[in-house]
């Protein structure tokens, strides 16, 4: 490659959303959350100057592509393109067409990652024909075989992530190859579930987009945040807290936060003063303030930007996250429950 050559970044993403029978009831809210999904590819896209090309899947018992690899700048709104219909769920077929596609695209110049995100609020019944199968192995097993083999065997280069229902439905998606890590589940029986589901791909696919940056072309942990962000992003976008305005407190064992805080002389348990450290997933719901930690100085960060440097910009609603493997930093979120249960190893820091 000549030393003047500009090796740019293209990103190509497929969103696969299941259009099952069961999935009516969110169908309008779906159409509008996808379009803010594609909005936030695009904004991010264009402040680090990648090029992002989506693709867009619905499935039944049948796999239909709605887009195939346009420029986000470009994609016109869901509307009109979504359709929930009566058909049971092809979730393997679907997963496995949507890579099979994309691996046709020539990559001979720039420097391309794929991105995958399932989004199904069922369990594979329908791969390998209309009829559902129910479980059936003779008409299944060879499906499973085609998935696995598949998602073994994807380059390093190659992102694949699903939501699912419940923890049964993930470990299903684990023993389809799925890693844990790009595995997240989402409420599809409540009003907001859509909402929250997509904003947490959302944060997802904009973490996704920073790594590129530090030169991370795949992720076996795509719904991890912070690990992404450096110091000098955190000093530069954030306030710092004055060091007599908190205290950081190690927590040993599992213990219940109000009990805790309250057996340490000099503080005393208010609801909202509290962060917890991000670590196994949680639910971090859209009014909850998080706090950015240095290890090496115990230095804390917070302010209005501090959520969109985490997640992104504008992200609505609840979003399912855990922390990422960060060796300079450590994120805290805002508690307002009298006994949420602390997990041991970890801090908590109080604002005094």
């Amino acid at each position: 490659m000549s030393a003047n050559k500009i090796q740019h970044k293209v990103n190509h993403v497929a969103l696969v959303v299941d259009c099952s029978g069961s999935m009516h009831q969110h169908q309008s809210q779906l159409i509008r959350v996808v379009d803010e999904f594609v909005a936030g590819l695009k904004a991010e896209s264009d402040r680090l100057g990648h090029e992002t090309r989506i693709s867009l899947y619905s499935f039944d018992h049948k796999v239909e592509n709605l887009v195939w690899d346009m420029d986000v700048k470009h994609l016109p709104s869901m509307r009109g393109l979504y359709r929930v219909n009566n058909g049971a769920t092809a979730l393997i077929e679907a997963s496995l067409k949507s890579l099979d596609d994309l691996g046709h695209i020539w990559e001979e110049y720039g420097e391309h990652s794929f991105l995958q995100i399932v989004v199904t609020d069922g369990e594979e019944n329908a791969s390998g024909g209309d009829r559902r199968h129910d479980g059936d192995m003779s008409i299944l097993g060879p499906w499973l075989k085609r998935i696995t083999a598949k998602m073994n065997g994807l380059p390093a280069h190659w992102t694949s992530a699903i939501l699912v229902p419940n923890s049964l439905a993930k470990r299903t998606a684990q023993n389809y190859g799925f890693p844990a890590g790009n595995i997240a589940i989402w409420d599809a029986d409540s009003q907001k579930g859509v909402e929250e589901a997509i904003g947490t791909v959302r944060a997802a696919a904009t973490g996704f987009l920073r790594g590129r940056e530090q030169g991370v072309r795949g992720t076996k942990n795509l719904f991890a945040v912070g690990a992404d962000i450096s110091i000098d992003e955190v000093r530069a976008n954030l306030e710092p807290i004055p060091a007599d305005k908190y205290r950081l407190l190690k927590v040993d064992k599992e213990v219940e936060i109000r009990p805790f805080v309250d057996s340490h002389p000099g503080v005393t348990y208010e609801r909202g003063s509290c962060y917890y450290q991000l670590g196994a997933r949680a639910q971090v719901q859209q009014n909850k303030e998080v706090i950015v930690v240095e290890k090496d100085t115990d230095r804390a960060y917070t302010g209005d930007a501090a959520r969109s440097l985490l997640f992104g910009s504008d992200i609505q609603g609840t979003l399912s996250v855990k922390a990422g493997n960060n060796p300079k930093l450590e994120v805290y979120v805002q508690s307002r429950s009298v006994n949420r249960k602390l997990k041991p190893k970890t801090r908590l820091l109080i604002m005094l």
